[in-house]
């Protein structure tokens, strides 16, 4: 069986499916990266969600932003995977997923993206390129990078 990925704006998202998404960030972003840092920043309602559902639970999420919101091409962030589904390799599909979504509702194939630093490689595999020096983001070495 396999993620099942759809993208919703922040008013499609239902109270469940919204109360699952910050459960999610808040797990891996806040507690089990150990960083104490405001995770509902105000941006979700400008965002496109993609939720990877599994079984009924959302297990694989990011968030989408068109071009001169967060950057000035498109975007993605909040890209997280459940500890409990890391070892099937969804990373891959939820940003291929990403990648192809932001172009069929952007029209974009720029993206950039503030990346943690240990997920470079990562990154990387999917096109995209680090542009610039590294930085501190919630005191975590974060690299900006870009996919042409």
């Amino acid at each position: 069986m396999s993620v099942r990925f759809q993208v919703k704006s922040f008013e499609e998202l239902s109270v469940q499916e919204l109360y699952q998404v910050l459960q999610l960030r808040s797990e891996v972003f806040v507690v089990e990266q150990t960083c104490a840092y405001q995770d509902v920043d105000g941006k979700d309602v400008e965002a496109l969600h993609l939720l990877g559902i599994f079984e009924g639970a959302i297990v694989a999420y990011a968030r989408l932003f068109a071009p001169g919101y967060s950057f000035d091409n498109a975007s993605l962030g909040r890209v997280v995977i459940s500890a409990n589904y890391r070892d099937r390799k969804w990373g891959h599909d939820l940003i291929n997923s990403a990648i192809s979504s932001i172009k069929e509702l952007y029209g974009e194939d720029k993206i950039t993206i503030s990346a943690q630093l240990y997920l470079k490689k990562f990154y990387e595999g999917h096109g995209f390129v680090q542009d610039g020096d590294g930085y501190l983001e919630d005191d975590i070495p974060h690299i900006k990078m870009v996919r042409e």
